[in-house]
């Protein structure tokens, strides 16, 4: 009962968990009920109905051990289809349960049902869960939090407590009104009105003060801050006014320690650090303070500041509350808006443990080789159309020029019962089929083609793939999130990638292991991983204004010869479209 303890000093004891005894080796079995229901909500002195999980926002956490098997029975009592995505979670075998609509699943319908199960496999740490289907993360999204498994110490010492935080991103008006404006006239979207810490605002927005996340510590204590960057659009800095952060997780994967003032995080990227409160009262309190990473030309971002407050409890005081009210308080310096340099030094410090106990199983060796381009496009406006892009165009995203058209039924469903033909085709280009100065002058056409094209893989296959930024329509950053897989980041860099002289620079011995990365603004980076998991599985920009212009891609790894390199059948009650 070691977890249930956690949850109780957490004060986080969300949704509906039950243990059931079975033997260690197999971990427990944890059960959640998530009804998808409306919600009414206020912030920023407006108020709105928002789709929830159990009414919460952000939504309940889900508690795990390395080994647990992870039953969720999704019930939807919303206006909106549905799906649920466990975001970094492996699912070895289990994709059915991965969520992504139209890839693994067709949507739950209004009124529908359906239930989630996967094991927790090789993971630790911090990972989180999101509707998975046009913008209803904005108000639909949790985090998991995946214990050691019982026993087994964390490879730093432990800390006091631990505490989720989510930065999310706020809209006074209907995301799904947003999202739906924008893709009939080819423009940007409406930014959002506000970031969030657990759902609140803050004191830097109006009409806010008192909706603020506040961290209370006691001197000398160790936390462990459960970072989830869970906005729609926007790659987030991240600083707490004179305290250091100590990085020692990233995407439940352990790193070799290192100390910084300032972080970066990516939509769709957690990471776990250990602040360490000053070691007598401080007379103070300490804005913790989040803003944008962004290099986008476009404007199509939210240039404003969130913050939360650090309080020390004061142990001379005799209130009950014991936090003074009346303090001055600190403000941390963040980066500029559009400081590659800092993000690329962060992101370089980033290493895996490699030890014995905690390997960095890199394939040394490749199999097939990819050579993606990433970036923005157009699509022509319609015969007396109107459209607000560039040049009077729509705007588009890209994969080797390919704009992924999402189908009608679900990706996994066709791939399992061979049923492929007019659903997807298996011809993904490996590379650009026309290459050209990547991060130099774009070219005249800045078209794209649609298309619901897959990479086909033989199960076993070691695969290397290089995601070159471009130029077209401004340089810019892409988050991108592996379904299915971990994967190594063995090199990056700016300009064009070299395939002479960059594979040299490769990093084969400790580099981070993650499901979410950055390809650096007018850069690439490379990664390697090995696909041992059979099915049907996503990539994509976590983007979303990028994603819903067709910045995504699937690929498909078939099942091998042995019965436990085959994925399960699909459940009986896998919805239907």
């Amino acid at each position: 009962m070691a977890s249930v303890s956690y949850l109780l000093r957490c004060s986080v004891l969300v949704g509906v968990l039950t243990l059931f005894a079975v033997d260690e080796a197999k971990g427990d079995t944890r059960e959640y009920q998530f009804d998808v229901q409306m919600l009414n909500v206020t912030r920023l002195c407006s108020s709105k109905n928002v789709v929830t999980v159990n009414g919460q926002f952000p939504g309940p956490t889900v508690f795990a051990r390395e080994g647990d098997l992870v039953v969720v029975r999704v019930v939807n009592h919303a206006t909106y289809n549905m799906s649920i995505h466990w975001h970094g979670i492996r699912q070895l075998r289990s994709g059915w349960a991965d969520g992504p609509a139209y890839i693994t699943q067709c949507p739950i319908q209004p009124g529908g049902s359906y239930v989630y199960k996967f094991t927790v496999t090789g993971q630790r740490g911090t990972l989180w869960w999101h509707a998975h289907l046009s913008w209803l993360r904005a108000t639909v999204y949790g985090a998991i939090v995946i214990l050691p498994k019982l026993g087994v110490p964390y490879p730093f010492p432990a800390p006091d407590k631990e505490v989720p935080v989510v930065f999310g991103e706020w809209w006074t008006a209907d995301t799904e009104a947003v999202v739906s404006q924008a893709m009939q006239t080819g423009g940007g979207p409406n930014v959002s009105d506000a970031f969030t810490i657990n759902g609140l605002p803050g004191p830097l927005y109006n009409c806010s003060a008192k909706d603020t996340f506040k961290l209370k510590v006691e001197p000398g204590k160790t936390y462990m801050l459960r970072l989830i960057n869970a906005a729609l659009n926007d790659e987030i800095f991240f600083s707490i006014a004179g305290h250091n952060l100590t990085v020692v997780d990233v995407d439940a994967v352990y790193v070799k320690p290192f100390t910084v003032d300032t972080l970066i995080i990516t939509p769709g990227q957690t990471t776990n650090v250990l602040l360490t409160a000053k070691p007598s009262y401080p007379g103070a309190t300490f804005y913790m303070l989040a803003a944008p990473y962004s290099t986008a030309a476009s404007g199509t971002f939210d240039n404003t500041t969130v913050a939360g407050i650090l309080e020390y409890e004061d142990p001379s005081s005799h209130s009950s509350a014991a936090f003074d009210k009346n303090l001055p308080v600190l403000k941390p310096t963040l980066p500029q808006i559009n400081d590659t340099n800092f993000v690329s030094n962060f992101t370089a410090k980033l290493r895996s443990l490699a030890t014995a106990e905690y390997p960095a199983n890199v394939p040394q060796q490749v199999d097939r080789k990819f050579f993606f381009t990433v970036g923005l496009g157009t699509h022509p406006c319609a015969v007396n159309g109107t459209c607000q892009g560039p040049n009077g165009s729509r705007f588009a995203a890209a994969l080797n020029n390919v704009s992924f058209v999402l189908p009608t039924t679900a990706l996994l469903q066709s791939h399992f019962t061979g049923r492929s033909n007019g659903v997807y085709s298996s011809n993904f280009p490996a590379m650009p089929l026309s290459p050209f100065n990547y991060t130099g002058t774009p070219p005249n056409n800045t078209n794209v083609s649609n298309g619901t094209r897959l990479v086909v893989l033989p199960y076993g296959t070691s695969v290397e793939l290089v995601m070159q930024g471009t130029s077209i329509l401004g340089a810019e950053s892409h988050p991108f999130h592996l379904h299915g897989f971990n994967f190594f980041v063995v090199g990056q860099g700016f300009g064009n990638f070299d395939p002479a002289n960059d594979p040299a620079k490769y990093n084969l011995v400790d580099p981070v292991e993650r499901n979410t990365v950055g390809v650096p603004a007018a850069g690439w980076v490379a990664i390697r991983f090995l696909a041992d998991n059979p099915g049907v599985w996503f990539m994509h920009c976590h983007l979303e204004v990028h994603v819903s212009w067709g910045l995504k891609m699937a690929w498909v790894v078939q099942d091998g010869r042995l019965p436990n390199q085959k994925i399960l059948s699909p459940p009986s009650d896998l919805p239907k479209c």
